[in-house]
This record gives structure tokens, sequence and C-alpha cells, in this order.
């Protein structure tokens, strides 16, 4: 993500990291922009709470809210990030509007989240209904449409990773803080039987990592034709 801004021409005033969690992308992107304001939103308090000084000892504005109802004014930044944090809202077309909303005329908008090859091989062992359902990449780049903002583009990439067990990847879930949000998840025990056995076998496991990005148009100028009078 990070080197993904170096490609593009961009000197925001202010910043969004949307998402922030422990604050390390937002302490990057003052890195980055010295000069501009970072503000650093995630929806858990205790990760806000948790943001500390970085660079220079400058700490980001800390805010704790929703990603689909920012409080902030429109065309307030100039970029707003958003990384591996889209997949846990439910709306993501209303998030992709207050984006634009808050984003100054020429700002850009960039994100990555996880598509729907996400974690097929423990959604075709424990069920659909047992891991989160994640959109479609192709989805996702007609939202950013559909909210006004311009130009998307859109790709993704497959990171696939080999567990000696089951167990493992449980593991690794639990400590990235990912769990299933799915509001028809099953509520029930899987069984004890099949919960030993798959914390025993070998598993595969693929993470497809979307990433997007778009700009809010520059607001059209006014021209005025004036015609001479003989």
């Amino acid at each position: 993500m990070l080197e993904r801004l170096d490609l593009v021409k961009l000197a925001p005033k202010g910043v969004l990291d949307a998402g922030a969690g422990d604050g390390r992308d937002a302490h990057a992107l003052q890195r980055k922009y010295p000069h501009a304001r970072v503000i650093a939103l995630d929806y858990a308090l205790g990760m806000v709470r948790a943001i500390k000084g970085g660079w220079f000892r400058a700490t980001p504005l800390r805010l704790c809210a929703d990603l689909a109802r920012l409080p902030l004014a429109a065309e307030s930044v100039g970029l707003v990030w958003c990384n591996m944090a889209l997949h846990w809202v439910n709306e993501p077309l209303a998030v992709f509007r207050e984006f634009a909303r808050v984003l100054a005329p020429g700002g850009l908008a960039m994100f990555s989240t996880l598509g729907p090859d996400t974690l097929r091989e423990l959604r075709d062992a424990a069920g659909s209904a047992r891991v989160h359902a994640f959109v479609d990449m192709h989805d996702l780049g007609d939202m950013l449409l559909a909210a006004g903002l311009a130009a998307p583009v859109m790709d993704m990439e497959l990171i696939r990773i080999e567990y000696a067990s089951g167990a493992r990847l449980l593991d690794d879930l639990r400590a990235s803080g990912q769990t299933n949000a799915r509001a028809d998840r099953a509520r029930g025990l899987a069984g004890r039987r099949f919960l030993d056995a798959f914390r025993r076998a070998r598993l595969s496991a693929t993470y497809e990592v979307v990433y997007g990005h778009a700009w809010k148009a520059e607001t059209a100028k006014t021209i005025r034709v004036f015609k001479r009078i003989p």
C-alpha cells in the first residue's frame, strides 16, 4: 500500500487513516507526509487509546467512530487510507460515500481488503456459515463509481500459506483479530470430534488480497461564452 503511494503525485493537507488499529499505518503516513494532519480513526475504543506518539513524537488526531458515519467535515482531507478494514463493514457502499464526502477535490481514496477466495479451504472444511463472507473485487469497483468517485483501479493477489495443523491456522486468525462477523453464523459448537480432527490436520490457507483506489473529481469550472453582437 505505501509503495503504491510512490506512484501518485499527492501533497495532502489532511490524511484520514480509516480503520487505524494500533496506529502503525498512521505513523507511516505521517512520515511520508510530514506537513499533513493525520487522523487515526477506528471503531474500537481500545485500539484508539493504544495509539501513541510516533515520528518526532507526533501523535495523530485520534477518533473513535464508525467508517460509515465519519465525524469529519466535507472536503476536509486529501487522502483517505483504509488498510484491511473494509471487510468488517456491513455496507461498503455507505463507507465509500463517506470517503467521497470527506475528500477534497482531487483527493485520493486508497484501500485494501480481503476477497471471496480468502480462507476457501477453511470454508470447505467447516462450512460457509462458519467463515466470514467477503465482497468481490468487481463489486467494490462498481461501488466506488456509485459513491461518486472517479477512475477506479482494482487489482488483487493470492497469498497461500501452508500450515502443519489447523490449530496453527486458528492461532494465526485469533492473533490477527480475525473472527466470523456474519449475522447468520452458526451459534452452536461444531462437535468435539470435528474440532479435534481439524486441529490435527495439515491445512493450507488462501488469502485473496484486493487493492483499490479512486479519485475525487476536481470541481468543474464554470465557463462563460460571450457572443459579440454587431
